[in-house]
């Protein structure tokens, strides 16, 4: 027998109304249950409709009375990346020089298409049941290499969220493993100012109290560690190695925000006693991304291995005794310490990462050597033609950032404008 029931209920599955309307609808695609599957979810649950199911799970008191002011729909999925083509189109294309941890990069081809957009190499921001890919552990484990040669230090871990992130765990770190009832974190003054933040803001439900000054003003009296910025936020770089000496007199630790490609031409912090490295590898072929994501590294000294946050990637043996890659160290994890975890942000930026182990291992040693000299010089040609110009220019050594003070008569507002006018972004210190 047919049934000859008409449902006029609405289907978003249906053939479009009319030959001309639009095939691509956002409900077709992105709204799951059918009309006739939600209501026979809603009859297993004994309700009569989806305001019945919101009223008994979403408690009143969070629930907003106003009407949702909302634009009207897009008819299509093409319509709506023809209006956000058109409004990306309104954004003004400056170069920028702000610097403060974020560079303009050269993404190789070959990495851009062999890896960035090569879905073989998406995965989550963090490995999970990683040891099926061999090939994405010894991509990290590059990583790790890298950070390791680059700062002189005997571990790092497979990437954090961002380098204000990484030195929040540096933080942490050095007040499990220095074991002091001293509660002060000395930071930097010249730390780039988004550090700044993420620290105090981690901090403060710690009960840790951050001390932010300069350098020699520190009382390893009062600090159970300190965060120095090498190089600075404003260019300048500094022989810090007297001061982690004064630093482990006091039974203080020494964390260091550094550059990784500054750390090719420079002394590693490794090597002046430095107890922990953090930062960001976004400048080794990571584009900007309107400031993220890019993956932060944290290495540290051996003895540290087990209180460092993050994943690890270790070298081990299969069932058949063949060498094998695997995630290292994972009792320190949320996932299986939980409360007593060494942090509760156990994840990595693995794409990120491995775009920057393939970037270091495109150009090699040398390549990027040659990569940072030329920074160096064309940044000693602008010193130089700023100086020429009657600007002051901040104490040296530098590396890529200048600090520059508009020459007599010229006020900062008035160099400020005239970039923009130029279509450049430069960074404000507020100090005229």
């Amino acid at each position: 027998m047919t049934d000859t029931t008409t449902d006029t209920t609405p289907d978003r599955w249906a053939p479009p109304a009319g030959p001309t309307e639009p095939t691509d609808a956002f409900v077709d695609r992105h709204v799951g249950p059918r009309p006739a599957d939600a209501a026979a979810m809603l009859a297993e649950l004994g309700l009569d409709s989806l305001e019945a199911l919101i009223d008994q799970a979403v408690p009143a008191t969070i629930r907003s009375e106003r009407p949702l002011d909302l634009p009207a729909a897009f008819p299509s999925e093409r319509a709506c990346l023809e209006d956000l083509a058109d409004l990306a189109g309104r954004n003004e294309v400056f170069r920028s020089f702000i610097g403060m941890g974020y560079y303009g990069t050269i993404t190789p081809p070959v990495v851009q298409r062999n890896v960035l957009e090569n879905p073989g190499w998406y995965t989550q921001y963090t490995p999970y049941q990683a040891e099926i890919a061999q090939g994405r552990l010894e991509a990290l484990l590059n990583f790790q290499t890298l950070v390791m040669d680059l700062t002189g230090m005997e571990v790092s871990n497979s990437s954090l969220l961002d380098e204000g992130t990484a030195a929040a765990e540096a933080m942490t770190l050095c007040l499990r493993a220095g074991r002091s009832k001293k509660r002060i974190f000395f930071v930097a003054a010249d730390c780039h100012p988004q550090t700044i933040a993420v620290v105090k803001t981690r901090a403060e439900p710690l009960g840790i109290e951050v001390v932010v000054g300069e350098p020699g003003s520190c009382d390893f009296g009062e600090a159970f560690a300190a965060l120095l910025q090498y190089p600075g936020s404003d260019g300048r770089i500094v022989d810090y190695e007297a001061f982690v000496q004064r630093a482990h007199e006091a039974k203080a630790m020494v964390v260091v925000a550094s550059d990784l490609l500054a750390l090719t031409l420079l002394r590693p912090p490794g090597e002046w006693g430095a107890d922990v490295v953090v930062g960001s590898a976004q400048r080794l072929g990571v584009p900007l991304g309107y400031g993220g994501p890019h993956a932060g590294f944290l290495a540290t000294a051996a003895k540290h291995r087990r209180n460092m946050p993050g994943r690890v990637v270790g070298v081990s043996q299969d069932v058949q005794g063949r060498p094998a890659l695997r995630l290292a160290l994972q009792t320190r994890e949320q996932h299986i310490r939980r409360e007593r975890a060494t942090s509760n942000i156990c994840t990595a930026q693995v794409l990120l990462a491995v775009i920057s182990s393939m970037y270091a291992v495109y150009h090699g040693p040398d390549g990027l050597k040659r990569i940072a000299r030329r920074i160096r010089a064309l940044t000693t040609q602008l010193a130089d033609a700023l100086a020429a110009a009657g600007c002051a220019l901040g104490e040296g050594p530098w590396f890529d950032t200048l600090r520059v003070t508009p020459p007599s008569g010229t006020t900062a507002a008035q160099v400020l404008e005239a970039a923009r006018a130029r279509r450049i972004n430069l960074r404000d210190l507020g100090d005229g």
